[in-house]
């Protein structure tokens, strides 16, 4: 088993043919911020509650890139990662995930990632 076995699932979500699976991960009252840098200072955050979350979705390409989760720790029920994103096997950024899980459901998520910083 993961030591993070949320965010495991929540990334086999993401980089399925069906990412929108992870609305069924969220609790009620879930709470997002994703960070999203592209390098040379270009970024954007994308916050907010489910409908945040879904616009999120709506803007992501599908099926694209691959989350390598490469350390992982749950501190009271928060589970934290450090993980790579790769395309087509290649770097392309790295990233920091921390979810607040609350009966087997993530309440808070906080996504920082960019392209500028590779931990290999």
């Amino acid at each position: 088993m993961s030591a993070t076995p949320m965010l495991q699932r929540w990334f086999a979500a993401m980089d399925s043919d069906a990412p929108e699976d992870v609305l069924d991960m969220i609790t009620a009252d879930f709470v997002m911020s994703v960070q999203f840098s592209k390098g040379d200072g270009q970024s954007a955050e994308f916050v907010g509650d489910r409908e945040g979350l879904v616009r999120y979705l709506d803007q992501r390409e599908k099926s694209t890139l691959v989350h390598h989760v490469l350390l992982g720790s749950v501190v009271d029920g928060t589970e934290l990662v450090l993980g790579k994103t790769t395309r087509d096997g290649d770097f392309e950024a790295s990233f920091n995930a921390t979810a607040q899980v609350v009966d087997d459901r993530v309440r808070r998520l906080l996504i920082c990632r960019t392209p500028e910083l590779d931990f290999a």
